[in-house]
């Protein structure tokens, strides 16, 4: 066979798989979906996570005519669910929540993973935190609890509200820095997610806990937790009787979670069109935007690229953050 032939084959063979890719990824948004679609999330059942997800998976289910079973998947301080959901296939079949810890956890050594691991579909929530203590806690105030914090031995004091490093804690430590408290004074109780740690508070198995209001308005209502401030330049519209943090102590620090629907890198780009277009008409429903305002979540809805760019400063900024306050590695 002359080389001039062989070329000549060969370029046909590449135009050939060229335009059966180009047709196969044409037709997958036309079969897709054909079958159950998998959401993963990262925290535990009970929290803000993963209550605002099913509600999102519920209403995907009657728009696309396709279970969407969520499914919890904690452990490695949200590192466990997040690499499932990388690690999927990218068939659009898989796809997941992706939180703030996203941007912490490879500052601190846990994991490699980072953003750039997902298809970003789209960011709908985010919310400060806030500062809780137990209904019958003796400190009635922000300036109370850091007097005693202050004056305490080390590590007398227990917190807790999410992972090692993840937005409740950076929340905790971001404050006691704030106020000229060593980070180290109070203990860190590590839990899966806001849920378990406002537990916990509850219980008195810990003093302090971090969340958002939102997270907490259960417990608030059942009177056995009281909060003291909120980590946000306002105050919530919902709850205007909490002072924002530097009303309550006169130290300025802010800080919150979000949350965002993604699908792993590699899954096809109409696919990745179509969920974003599928989950944008589900988030602007008066089905969901109530179910969100009855429970205090804020809702916003950046797609696509915009939630790619949002992720690599939150990334950058956390990064920043947990330096500051000697938790990066």
């Amino acid at each position: 066979m002359t080389k001039t032939l062989l070329s000549r084959r060969l370029m046909l063979a590449g135009a050939t798989a060229l335009a059966v890719c180009a047709t196969l990824g044409s037709a997958s948004a036309q079969t897709w979906p054909s079958r159950p679609i998998t959401m993963i999330v990262p925290w535990g059942a009970g929290g803000g996570t993963d209550a605002t997800a099913r509600m999102i998976a519920s209403l995907l289910e009657k728009q696309l005519g396709q279970p969407v079973p969520v499914v919890n998947r904690t452990g490695g301080s949200g590192a466990v669910g997040h690499q499932a959901i990388a690690s999927a296939e990218a068939d659009g079949y898989t796809i997941g929540i992706a939180t703030l810890e996203i941007g912490t956890m490879h500052h601190q050594g846990l994991t490699p993973l980072t953003h750039e691991a997902y298809a970003p579909i789209g960011l709908y929530n985010s919310d400060p935190a806030a500062l809780f203590v137990r209904a019958d806690s003796p400190y009635k105030s922000v300036k109370d609890l850091l007097e005693a914090v202050k004056a305490s031995a080390d590590r007398k004091f227990k917190a807790s509200g999410s992972a090692q490093g993840g937005v409740n804690h950076l929340a905790l430590a971001g404050m006691l820095k704030a106020a000229g408290i060593p980070v180290a004074r109070v203990a860190w109780v590590p839990s899966e997610g806001a849920a378990p740690g406002l537990q916990d508070l509850a219980a008195d198995g810990v003093q302090i806990a971090t969340a958002s209001l939102p997270e907490a308005v259960a417990l608030i209502s059942a009177g056995r937790i009281r909060p003291l401030a909120i980590f946000a330049p306002k105050r919530d519209e919902a709850m205007k009787d909490v002072p924002t943090f530097k009303e309550a102590s006169g130290f300025d620090w802010s800080i919150g979670s979000w949350r965002g629907i993604v699908a792993p890198k590699g899954t096809p780009a109409d696919v990745v069109a179509k969920l974003q277009a599928e989950v944008g008409k589900a988030v602007a429903t008066a089905q969901y935007l109530d179910f969100m305002k009855s429970k205090g979540y804020a809702t916003g809805w950046t797609p696509g690229e915009g939630f790619r760019t949002f992720m690599a400063e939150s990334d950058k900024g956390l990064g920043a953050t947990l330096a500051e306050v000697g938790l990066k590695k």
